[in-house]
């Protein structure tokens, strides 16, 4: 008995060292990270940048998994109903803090839900044309749409995203009319509006700058109160409508009751790419400041965003369902 009791004794000593040492070896598998968007758009090349480097560092692959649909909550539901072990995670963007208020009937709430990681960047909305459009400036797309009311058509990367409100909020403050075309991504929305089909979106810097370098779309103005560094020479929205604000913001979440270890894990690992002056210098390419801190700090941002925007929602009158 006492040969039994020693070995039982000796096996939860190797037990514990065992646990442990898993532990402490997170991550031993592929992470997965859901991108409630197609590929193309500023969501999912933040999670491609951010993946790459957190996969290097790791050393497991984090596969960023494109989910789009339904104004972002296809993905969003997905992730919150995944297992909480540490091995999906989600990419956070407006649309999760506007859904909130937009949507009546949604079966989960974000802020509950989910166990914030971390920040990644905050970027401006470009208020952008497409070339066959004859507005040159804000003043003139106003004069314009006012001559043309409804005949404006508002492209959007989904019901609800910033993109999207952006658009509301300039059109409540400005009184034009536009008709609001939903994509699901600004990615299939780029050919339409390149093309003639569709005429403005304000779409996130990021995804949306290398076509403006181009040539092939035109910016007018940009949503943040200050000018951006990447399009020194295009001026805000606020210096025709004064008061007006606007920007997109993007981090990490995970499923409620994720392992805090898991969390600490990969916020450490995105507070150290995004100190790091290459990212930095990418971030700054696509418009981006970084967004560092703790998981407690994100939510902060998430929580404040949230009710900012139920209150664009609500004057706006926008409603999906």
């Amino acid at each position: 008995m006492r040969v039994l009791a020693a070995l039982a004794a000796l096996g939860g000593v190797f037990g514990c060292i065992h646990g442990a040492i898993a532990a402490d070896a997170y991550p031993v598998r592929t992470i997965r990270w859901i991108v409630p968007y197609p590929p193309g758009g500023t969501t999912d090349i933040l999670a491609r940048i951010m993946a790459q480097r957190i996969s290097e560092r790791l050393g497991q692959q984090v596969l960023v998994d494109n989910r789009p649909g339904a104004g972002n909550n296809i993905g969003t539901e997905m992730a919150i109903k995944s297992t909480p072990d540490g091995y999906t995670v989600f990419l956070v963007n407006p649309a999760n803090a506007i859904n909130a208020t937009l949507y009546s009937n949604l079966n989960f709430n974000f802020l509950r839900d989910m166990d914030p990681v971390g920040g990644i960047v905050r970027v401006p909305n470009v208020m952008e044309v497409t070339n066959a459009l004859p507005a040159k400036s804000i003043p003139e797309f106003i004069n314009y749409a006012k001559a043309n009311p409804g005949k404006v058509i508002l492209a959007s990367s989904g019901a609800g995203t910033s993109v999207h409100l952006s658009g509301e909020l300039f059109m409540s403050m400005t009184g034009i009319k536009m008709t609001h075309v939903p994509y699901k991504g600004a990615g299939p929305a780029f050919p339409d509006l390149i093309g003639g089909q569709v005429h403005v979106m304000f779409d996130n810097m990021p995804s949306s700058i290398e076509f403006i370098r181009g040539g092939k779309l035109r910016a007018l103005g940009v949503t943040t109160a200050k000018r951006s560094n990447q399009l020194p020479d295009v001026p805000t929205v606020a210096e025709t409508v004064p008061g007006y604000e606007a920007s997109a913001w993007f981090g990490m979440s995970a499923p409620k009751g994720t392992p805090q270890q898991a969390i600490a894990v990969l916020n450490k690992e995105m507070n150290l790419a995004l100190a790091d002056p290459k990212m930095k210098a990418r971030l700054a390419e696509l418009g981006g400041d970084p967004i560092s801190g703790s998981p407690a700090e994100f939510w902060k941002i998430h929580t404040y965003e949230t009710e900012k925007w139920a209150k664009v929602v609500k004057s706006s009158g926008a409603k999906v369902d």
